[in-house]
């Protein structure tokens, strides 16, 4: 199976944002998505969740030679700053979420098994998510995404402002749950995504470039990226 981004194309008045997107994402892979801040990582992701319309171009999936629609059903999406329904324990949520997805997810486990899944501590399973720390926060979000099985993963800075225990533990649940599915993870940290991801993906003045990895040790590799995204703060 394969994510297919057909040059899509978004602009905000006169200032163009994505200008020819044209790629091939294929499952079983962590893709880095690597850009500067502002170079329309979250404006892409937003496009292929269809919270924005955009200006030209298309995507779907491609399996056995035959392309078909993206469904809503067929994409997670995890933000950088969680959105969760903050009145509601962190059990209430996860029982919630399982209710109103009954038809639609294989539900393998007990809600006090995903909590361990997460590394939520037996004591923070009924707290409010309004207590939780942005980390929890962050992992209740990912939670219902693992839950979920989409085909298609996108996660926008998720692990930026988190702790080197909780960022290292999501990171290890990422690369875990990488099969059958594509997994596209937007940053702006080299390191991480040299750490985390299989592909290299370059956000650079509108396009999508693939990165050579071969010498992804090389302080000459770095430089390489690292003068493509000042480039594209000058522009």
């Amino acid at each position: 199976m394969k994510f297919v981004i057909d040059h899509l194309s978004k602009s905000f008045e006169k200032k163009a944002v994505l200008l020819d997107i044209d790629f091939a994402f294929e499952e079983g892979k962590i893709y880095g998505l690597l850009g500067r801040n502002g170079a329309g990582k979250t404006t892409l992701f937003n496009c292929l969740n269809r919270d924005l319309r955009t200006d030209g171009g298309s995507f779907y999936f491609e399996e056995s030679g035959a392309r078909r629609e993206v469904r809503a059903e067929d994409i997670g999406y995890v933000l950088s700053t969680p959105t969760v329904p903050e009145f509601l324990t962190g059990r209430e949520f996860l029982r919630f979420f399982l209710d109103i997805n009954a038809a639609s997810v294989h539900v393998s486990k007990s809600t006090d098994e995903w909590f361990e899944l997460m590394s939520i501590a037996p004591e923070d399973r009924d707290k409010l998510l309004k207590d939780y720390s942005h980390g929890m926060k962050n992992k209740m979000q990912m939670l219902i995404n693992i839950i979920a099985e989409p085909r298609l993963l996108l996660l926008d800075e998720p692990l930026t402002s988190l702790d080197v225990v909780v960022a290292e533990e999501m990171k290890q649940l990422l690369r875990s749950l990488k099969a059958n599915r594509v997994t596209i993870f937007s940053t702006h940290i080299m390191d991480l995504a040299l750490d985390l991801c299989d592909v290299i993906v370059l956000l650079s003045h509108g396009e999508l470039e693939i990165v050579d990895k071969e010498n992804l040790d090389s302080q000459e590799f770095k430089e390489k990226i690292l003068a493509a995204l000042r480039e594209d703060v000058h522009e």
